[in-house]
């Protein structure tokens, strides 16, 4: 299948002691095995694992969109209200568009698990013609968050421009209006 209908995933995690190698990143292989699960179509992946600075991650939402040419780019971890935690900071410093349904639904799903949810500061955004939105930061909550909110991220994907996403129904339904 040629490159451009293959979607380009950006998958960051955001921890100073896991970029520092304290301990082993839990985020990424979260998403992996989600999206390895839920995807039909093709798509590849571009990894970071970097630290809880606003500078950096900035940097890093704009390499991944604007020169590696990710269609969606998902970060997980620093959305808490902790001092260190900037990702929502950051990920609105480089948006062109805020799509405030997305941390709205996010925070949703998440209070069905835990009260402290509403602490959760997670937003959607688009830059350019990628969709970002802000994870928490363990691999139980990425996988109960994406169950309750990627219905919607192939139809964004495709008002913006990007290449068509088809999912594993069993795992997560993708909506998309019947004039779609």
């Amino acid at each position: 299948m040629p490159e451009k209908s293959t979607l380009l995933i950006g998958l960051v995690s955001i921890s100073d002691r896991a970029s520092a190698g304290v301990y082993v990143d839990r985020g990424l292989p979260g998403l992996t095995e989600w999206f390895t699960a839920a995807l039909a179509s093709p798509w590849r992946m571009a990894q970071r694992l970097i630290p809880d600075e606003q500078s950096v991650i900035e940097r890093t939402l704009i390499e991944l969109v604007d020169i590696a040419g990710c269609h969606l780019v998902l970060t997980t971890g620093g959305t808490g209200p902790a001092p260190r935690d900037v990702t929502p900071e950051a990920t609105l410093a480089v948006a062109h568009k805020v799509l405030p349904g997305f941390g709205e639904q996010m925070r949703q799903v998440s209070l069905k698990y835990v009260p402290t949810a509403i602490l959760s500061r997670q937003v959607g955004v688009i830059r350019g013609s990628a969709l970002i939105l802000n994870l928490p930061g363990q691999p139980k909550a990425i996988k109960e968050t994406l169950d309750g909110v990627f219905a919607a991220v192939p139809y964004c994907i495709d008002l913006i421009g990007g290449p068509r996403i088809e999912t594993h129904e069993e795992v997560c339904k993708a909506f998309r209006p019947k004039r779609a």
